[in-house]
């Protein structure tokens, strides 16, 4: 999730955690907390420019870093907190604060190694998008009457009308991959896999790819409150495979980067249609039904062996961004 709503979940959580003398203070510590999560986008190399995707959202989120995490916060807001709160009330407010971040993360589409590290798996739920402006705005409501009135069951009820909202997400999902499902049938396919992912700031419009093989069909589906349905009829297009691609040298560079993009883009690569040689993740883009990724690797296959470029491509025109809302509102 973006990182202002990071913080908004922890000190909510933090809050509910707290009392009339403290609620304050648990916010901003609970807050903090949970922003520290998001520190591993720290770690990066200009040596390695895909680091940063192996470790963002990896042990820093996982459920058994959480006591650790939550120590790490408290040391570093002890400083400011000694003397208003004991170490054990703020550790506490650390806690509660921390413990939502990687829990949160998992609910997006992007993947969070909750259980590291005991398994490597990289979960995500899909139920919520990175950035929601309703889930937000019921997290910043609760938290302002919570910080107003010192009273931590406005907390409390911000805490479950934001899983109740997660609950509604994961319903949505569930119409969405049922539609998806429906419509691969209708063409007559038996997808491997149908994965569908929800777009900017909403639970209403989602991304849809039926996986078969190398080729994915490219839908959007929009499942209203109501119980209306419908369907954005995409593009078809091929998977990029490390092995084939560009035909490079097994012992290169670019196709050992190659490789462990391949892996963390859970086997979803795909050449952008402009350009043949930036080879992106298939399941983000700024359009559901588009194929231009958000992000990507530039590769240059007569010089296998020179360091690749990690770079993202977030182009919106007009004219995208009205198909956009177009699709959003149910309009054709």
């Amino acid at each position: 999730m973006d990182i202002v709503t990071q913080g908004l979940l922890g000190a909510v959580a933090a809050q509910s955690g707290g009392n009339s003398r403290d609620v304050r203070l648990a916010a901003f510590g609970g807050a903090a907390a949970a922003m520290l999560a998001d520190a591993d986008v720290l770690i990066r190399s200009d040596a390695d420019p895909l680091l940063v995707l192996e470790y963002h959202r990896h042990f820093s989120h996982a459920l058994a870093f959480i006591p650790i995490g939550a120590l790490i916060a408290s040391i570093l807001l002890w400083p400011v907190l000694r003397g208003r709160l004991t170490w054990r009330r703020t550790y506490w407010f650390a806690l509660l604060g921390y413990a939502t971040a990687g829990v949160l993360d998992a609910c997006t589409s992007y993947g969070t190694r909750l259980l590291w590290p005991f398994s490597d798996v990289s979960i995500s739920w899909s139920i919520v998008a990175v950035v929601d402006p309703l889930f937000s705005a019921i997290l910043i409501v609760s938290l302002a009457i919570a910080w107003r009135t010192r009273n931590r069951h406005s907390a409390w009820l911000g805490v479950c009308l934001a899983v109740s909202y997660l609950g509604f997400g994961a319903i949505q999902h569930q119409r969405a991959l049922a539609v998806a499902k429906a419509l691969a049938s209708q063409r007559g396919q038996t997808p491997e896999r149908v994965l569908v992912k929800p777009t900017m700031g909403n639970v209403l419009l989602w991304r849809s790819l039926a996986i078969n093989g190398a080729s994915v069909n490219i839908d959007a589906v929009r499942v209203g409150l109501l119980g209306d349905t419908r369907v954005y009829a995409g593009t078809t297009t091929q998977l990029v495979a490390p092995a084939t691609w560009a035909d490079l040298p097994r012992d290169s560079l670019a196709y050992h980067e190659l490789q462990r993009f391949h892996g963390y883009s859970d086997h979803l690569l795909v050449a952008h249609p402009r350009d043949p040689n930036y080879i992106g993740d298939l399941r983000y883009a700024m359009l559901p039904t588009g194929i231009a990724p958000l992000w990507g690797i530039e590769l240059d296959p007569s010089r296998p062996n020179e360091p690749i470029r990690f770079t993202t491509r977030r182009e919106l025109t007009p004219v995208m961004r009205n198909r956009f809302v177009d699709m959003l509102l149910g309009r054709d």
